[in-house]
C-alpha cells in the first residue's frame, strides 16, 4: 500500500478479455508483457511500476502514483514506441483504480480524481514532449475509500478512447497525473480489422477501417474459381467496428458448373444437373442450354443469360404542372411497374389543342425543353416559349430497354392539359443602325419572335460606351427612331424592349453604334433649317401664349367650355394617357366616384348571378360563390363580395373603391375584376374565383407539400403581377400572403386593392385602414417612418411575403410585438433564412430589405432572377447555412457609408457594388470563387482573367487594397 493505495486485491482477480464480434489486432497490451514494461516516469519519484502476478502466476504491471500529500503536482509516464501496422483509427483501453479524495486524511495539499491522457505521431522513436496532443481527461466511475481499503474490495474502472485519424508508422502514449490517487492496472491499444470472408462466391480481403468513425470503406470482391459477376464485380463495406456491412451484387457460377457447398463445381456428364430458368422465360425442350421469354416479356443483347425476362413500363403517376406565363413546369412520379428494368427513360409529346376543336398540332421547334425532351432520366422537365393564352396537351410516356421490342404493346401515357397565361413579350433580336449623324443615331428593330400580344409601345435604353451607370430611356411606337442629342465621335450602347399589356419583356443584347466625328454639307443644311423654323416657332408660341393671357384677363376662365378631356388629365396630376398606354388612375381624382366604378367596372344584370353558398365574411358584409351566367359566353364560377344592408352612401363608396382600382387592371396574376352590380341589392362585387383561397392559409394547410420549384413558381407569379402593377404607377402598400389568393392550379394572383393607409400614434404603431389594422412587420421602414409608399416599398413586402411562402405561412418576426419589430429593423436586423430555405432566395430577401430603398431590386429584375432560377433548378440546391437559422435575426447587407455589421458578400456582389458586374463570369471561370481568394489578385492576375482596360484594372485593384486593410483591420472575413 502507498498512501492508502492498495494494490494486492488487484492481483486476486482474472481480468476477463471482452467479448468481439469483429477481428481484435492488439498492438500493444500491458498485461501480456513478461520482463518490465520499461515505461519513461518523470519526475522519477512520480509514477512507479509494481510487479505482481495474479492466481495462474501471469505478470500484472500496475503504475501507480499518490502523491496527494504535495502541492503543485505534475507527473508524466510515457509508454514505448508503438507500432500502428498501418490503422488510422485506434482504440485505447484503460483499466485503472482511483480513491476518492474526500477518503484521504486531512491536510492534504492537492487532489484530483482524474488524469489526462496524450499521444504524438511520429514515423522514428524520438519522443518530443512539447508535440504531445490531449486526447481526454480520464474520471472514475467508481472511487474507493478507507473502508474499501478495510474489506479490501477494489473498484476496477475501465475507460476505452478512440484516437485518430492516424498516418505516421507509430506513435507514443503519455499519462499525466496533476495530484490523483491512481493506479494503471492495464493499457490495451488495439484496432479493428473487417476479416478474410467468402460470401456469395466472391472472397473480400482482410481490410483496415478508414480514419473516420462513420466512414465505410468500399472492397471488391473477387469471384472464386469457375464463378464470374452476375451484372458487376461484388462489392462489401468495411465499417469502422470492423464488420462486413452492405453486399452489393454476387458471383454466378460459369455455364457447366453448379454451386455446392460454396463453391462451383462441374456437372457430372452421366447425370446432368439443370438449373431453373429466370423469371418470365422457359425452356422449350428438355435440356435445353437457353431459354425463351413468355409472351410480352423481353430481353436485350446486353442483359445477361440468367437475369429474368422484362417488359416495357407502365405509365408515369401522380403528374403536376405549374405554369408561368409562357413557361410549364411538369413533374411526375415513378411508374408503379418499371417492368423488372432499372433503365427507365421519359419522353415528352407536346401539341397545341387548336381552336374550335379542330385537333391538335405538335409543338414547333421554338418551344424549348430543359433540359431535354426525350431520354429524360429524372422526373421533371421545364417546358418554355410556349405561345401566351393557348390551350397545351403533354403526353408523358415512360419507356426502358425493352420498349422498342415490345411491337404489339400498347404505350402507357399520362396526359397533362395546360393552359398558358399572358406574358411579356420576347427580347428584340436585332437592332440596326440607320442614319448616323454628329449628334444622332437613326435606329431600327423588328418585332419580338413572340409579341405574345398586341405590342404597346417599345422602350429604348442607351448610354455612352463604359458609363453604364448613367443611361438614359426613350419611348417610341414604332419600330425605328432616331436618337438625339449625342457626342460626336462617341460609342454608344443600345438595348430595346417590347410592352404589351402583361409588362415589359426582357431588354435585347447591347448593341454598339458610333456618331460620326463631322457634319455633312446635307446635315449642316438641315441643321441650320431646324434652327430657323424652332426660332420662328418659339416666336409664334409667344404670341399665342400672350394673346391667351389677355384674354383670359378680359372674359376669364370658363371651366365650361374646356375639353373633357383636357378636363381629366388635369384631374389625373398630369399623368399622361397616350393611346393603348395603360396607366393607373386614382379613382380619388374624380368628382363622383360612381363615375369611376362605371369606367372601370362592367354592370352585371343580377339575374346572371346564382349564389350558391358563403365561403367568408368581409368588412362590408358577406362573401359568396356560385355561377357566373352571361350571355354568349361559357359560365364561370365566381367570388361575390357584397354590401350588407343598412349601408352608408360613404359606406357604399368605400366599397365600390376597390372596384374602381381592381378593374383598371388586366394581368394573369391579379385577380380580375368581372363586374359590379350596383342598380339593385345587395350591391355586389364579382370577381374570378380562387379556389384554394388565401396564400398564408393554403401554405400551412400543406406544409411541406410543395416541391421548391414550385414554390419559387408561385413567388414568380406573385413578381410577375406587382411589376405589371409597378408599370402601371400603381403602389400596393399591403403585399402579404394573406392578400395574395391561389387557384387550382396553383397560380398566385395579388388581391386586396384600394385601402388608404394614415399612421396612427397607438401603441402597436399599426396603420389604420377602412379594413382595420395593417400590422407593421410587412411595412418598409420609411414608409412607417415618413409615409414613403412607394414601388420599392412594395419590394420590402415582397421580400416578407417570400419568406412567408418559403416557411410555409409563418408570421414574420414570430410573437413579437409590432414595437419590437420596429425597433429591431431601425437596428439592421432582418429576419432570418427559413429552414430548407435556397441561399440564392434568402439572398434576394436580403436585398428586397435594404436600408436604402433605392439599392433595393426593381420588381422586373426581381422575376428575372426567379426565372434564371426555375430554369437552372441546380442553382436552389445549396441552402441557406445552418447557422443564419440558428440566430433569432439576421443583419442586413452593409450601407454605402460602411455598415460594420455587413453581411459577406459574393464575388459577383462585390464587382457590382463597384460596377464591375461584366467581369462576374471572368472571375470565377479563373478560379477566384470567393473574397478571400480575390484579395491576393494583382494586375498580372486581373490581366489573365481577362480585365484588359487600364482604368477597371485600377478601379478593381483599389477596392481589392481595400478589402485587404478591412480584413487586416477587423480579423475577420471580408465585408463589404
Amino acid at each position: 500500500a502507498k498512501c492508502g493505495l492498495l494494490v494486492v486485491p488487484l492481483i486476486k482477480r482474472k481480468l476477463k478479455e471482452e467479448k468481439a464480434f469483429s477481428v481484435i489486432v492488439n498492438l500493444l497490451d500491458s498485461r501480456s508483457v513478461m520482463g518490465d514494461l520499461g515505461w519513461v516516469a518523470y519526475p522519477k519519484n512520480g509514477w512507479e511500476e509494481i510487479g505482481e502476478v495474479d492466481e495462474d502466476y501471469a505478470p500484472i504491471h500496475t503504475y501507480q502514483v499518490c502523491r496527494v500529500m504535495e502541492q503543485n503536482q505534475n507527473n508524466w509516464l510515457h509508454t514505448n514506441w508503438i507500432l500502428t501496422e498501418g490503422a488510422q483509427r485506434v482504440y485505447i483501453e484503460l483499466k485503472f483504480t482511483l480513491r476518492d479524495c474526500n477518503s484521504l486524511p486531512g491536510g492534504v495539499g492537492t487532489c484530483k480524481e482524474t488524469f489526462n491522457m496524450y499521444y504524438y505521431e511520429t514515423d522514428d522513436r524520438a519522443m518530443k514532449e512539447s508535440r504531445y496532443i490531449k486526447v481526454d481527461t480520464i474520471a472514475a466511475d467508481e472511487s474507493f475509500t478507507e473502508l474499501d481499503l478495510g474489506d479490501r474490495v477494489m473498484k476496477l474502472n475501465t475507460e476505452v478512447r478512440d484516437l485518430g485519424p492516424l498516418s505516421r508508422k507509430g506513435f507514443y502514449l503519455a499519462f499525466q497525473d496533476l495530484g490523483a490517487c491512481i493506479a494503471l492496472v492495464s493499457v490495451r491499444v488495439f484496432y479493428k480489422r473487417c476479416p478474410f470472408l467468402v460470401k456469395s462466391l466472391a472472397e473480400f480481403p482482410d481490410t483496415i477501417p478508414g480514419s473516420e468513425a462513420s466512414q465505410l470503406v468500399e472492397v471488391v470482391g473477387h469471384c472464386i474459381n469457375n464463378s464470374m459477376p452476375l451484372y458487376e464485380p461484388p462489392r462489401m463495406h468495411c465499417s469502422a467496428d470492423g464488420e462486413w456491412l452492405v453486399p452489393i451484387g454476387k458471383c454466378v457460377c460459369k455455364p457447366g458448373f453448379e454451386e455446392m457447398s460454396g463453391y462451383c463445381q462441374g456437372k457430372k456428364r452421366k447425370s446432368p444437373s439443370c438449373s431453373k430458368c429466370p423469371p418470365h422465360s422457359v425452356a422449350r425442350q428438355t435440356g435445353a442450354t437457353s431459354c425463351s421469354c413468355e409472351d410480352e416479356y423481353h430481353k436485350i443483347d446486353s442483359d445477361p443469360p440468367n437475369m429474368a425476362c422484362t417488359r416495357p413500363p407502365s405509365a408515369p403517376r401522380n403528374a403536376i404542372s405549374n405554369v408561368n406565363e409562357t413557361s410549364v413546369f411538369l413533374e411526375w412520379s415513378i411508374p408503379m411497374e418499371t417492368g423488372g428494368r432499372k433503365d427507365v427513360r421519359y419522353n415528352i409529346l407536346c401539341s397545341r389543342v387548336l381552336p374550335d376543336g379542330r385537333g391538335l398540332e405538335e409543338c414547333g421547334p421554338n418551344v424549348r425543353f430543359l433540359p431535354r425532351r426525350v431520354g429524360l432520366s429524372n422526373t421533371s422537365v421545364m417546358v418554355a416559349d410556349l405561345q401566351s393564352h393557348t390551350n397545351y396537351s403533354f403526353l408523358l410516356e415512360a419507356v426502358n430497354g425493352v420498349s422498342e421490342m415490345a411491337k404489339d404493346y400498347t404505350k402507357q401515357y399520362v396526359t397533362l392539359n395546360v393552359t398558358t397565361n399572358q406574358a411579356a413579350p420576347s427580347p428584340v433580336s436585332v437592332v440596326r443602325k440607320g442614319y448616323t449623324g454628329k449628334s444622332s443615331i437613326g435606329l431600327s428593330w423588328a418585332e419580338p419572335d413572340r409579341p405574345n400580344g398586341i405590342i404597346l409601345e417599345y422602350e429604348i435604353k442607351y448610354f455612352e460606351k463604359e458609363q453604364d451607370s448613367s443611361y438614359t430611356i426613350i419611348k417610341s411606337k414604332e419600330t425605328e427612331m432616331v436618337v438625339e442629342g449625342l457626342k460626336a465621335s462617341s460609342v454608344y450602347i443600345f438595348q430595346v424592349r417590347a410592352r404589351t399589356s402583361a409588362g415589359y419583356g426582357a431588354f435585347s443584347r447591347r448593341f454598339e453604334f458610333q456618331t460620326s466625328p463631322y457634319l455633312t454639307a446635307t446635315s449642316e443644311r438641315a441643321q441650320a433649317s431646324i434652327i430657323a423654323v424652332a426660332i420662328t416657332l418659339a416666336l409664334v408660341l409667344l404670341a399665342v401664349v400672350a394673346g391667351f393671357l389677355l384674354s383670359g384677363r378680359r372674359c376669364g376662365y370658363s371651366k365650361a367650355k374646356q375639353d373633357p378631356e383636357e378636363e381629366k388629365m388635369h384631374f389625373h396630376n398630369g399623368h399622361i394617357k397616350f393611346p393603348g398606354v395603360r396607366t393607373y388612375i386614382d379613382p380619388l381624382t374624380y368628382e363622383d366616384p360612381n363615375q369611376a366604378v362605371h369606367e372601370f367596372a362592367q354592370e352585371i344584370d343580377v339575374s346572371f348571378i346564382s349564389i350558391e353558398r358563403i365561403i367568408g365574411a368581409g368588412e362590408f358584409g358577406e362573401v359568396c360563390c356560385g355561377p357566373l351566367r352571361l350571355p354568349g359566353k361559357r359560365e364561370i364560377q365566381v367570388a361575390i363580395k357584397t354590401l350588407k344592408a343598412g349601408y352608408t352612401e360613404q359606406q357604399r363608396r368605400d366599397f365600390l373603391w376597390e372596384a374602381s382600382i381592381m378593374g383598371q387592371f388586366n394581368h394573369p396574376n391579379i385577380i380580375r375584376l368581372e363586374g359590379v352590380v350596383t342598380k339593385s341589392k345587395p350591391v355586389m362585387i364579382i370577381t374570378e374565383y380562387m379556389e384554394n383561397g388565401s396564400l398564408d392559409t393554403f401554405l400551412k394547410k400543406n406544409d411541406g407539400q410543395f416541391t421548391v420549384i414550385q414554390l419559387v413558381g408561385m413567388l414568380r407569379g406573385i413578381a410577375s403581377g406587382m411589376r405589371y402593377l409597378s408599370d402601371m404607377g400603381y403602389v400596393h402598400r399591403d403585399l402579404a400572403a394573406r392578400n395574395i389568393l391561389v387557384n387550382s392550379n396553383l397560380v398566385c394572383k395579388v388581391s386586396d386593392f384600394g385601402l388608404s393607409r394614415v399612421l396612427e400614434d397607438d401603441a402597436e404603431a399599426a396603420y389604420t385602414t377602412r379594413g382595420g389594422k395593417i400590422p407593421i412587420r410587412w411595412t418598409a421602414p420609411e414608409a412607417i417612418a415618413y409615409r414613403k409608399f412607394t414601388s420599392a416599398s412594395d419590394v420590402w413586402s415582397y421580400g416578407i411575403v417570400m419568406w412567408e411562402v418559403m416557411s410555409y405561412g409563418e408570421r414574420p418576426y414570430w410573437e413579437m410585438s409590432n414595437q419590437d419589430v420596429i425597433k429591431a429593423v431601425e437596428e439592421n436586423y432582418r429576419l432570418p433564412g427559413p429552414m430548407d430555405c435556397p441561399e440564392a432566395l434568402y439572398h434576394l430577401m436580403m436585398d428586397c430589405w435594404q436600408r436604402e430603398r433605392t439599392n433595393r431590386p426593381k420588381f422586373d429584375e426581381i422575376v428575372c432572377l426567379l426565372d434564371k432560377l426555375i430554369r437552372n433548378p441546380s442553382s436552389l440546391k445549396k441552402l441557406v447555412n445552418s447557422s443564419h437559422r440558428v440566430s433569432n435575426l439576421l443583419v442586413e447587407h452593409a450601407s454605402a457609408e460602411g455598415d460594420c455589421s455587413a453581411r459577406t458578400k459574393s464575388v459577383g456582389e462585390w464587382l457590382d457594388s463597384i460596377k464591375m458586374g461584366r467581369y462576374t463570369e471572368l472571375f470565377v471561370e479563373g478560379g477566384y470563387s470567393s473574397l478571400e481568394m480575390v484579395t491576393q489578385m494583382t494586375s498580372e492576375d486581373l490581366r489573365r482573367v481577362g480585365v484588359n482596360l487600364a482604368g477597371h484594372q485600377k478601379k478593381i485593384i483599389t477596392s481589392i487594397q481595400e478589402m485587404r486593410v478591412h480584413m487586416n483591420n477587423t480579423n475577420s472575413p471580408i465585408n463589404i
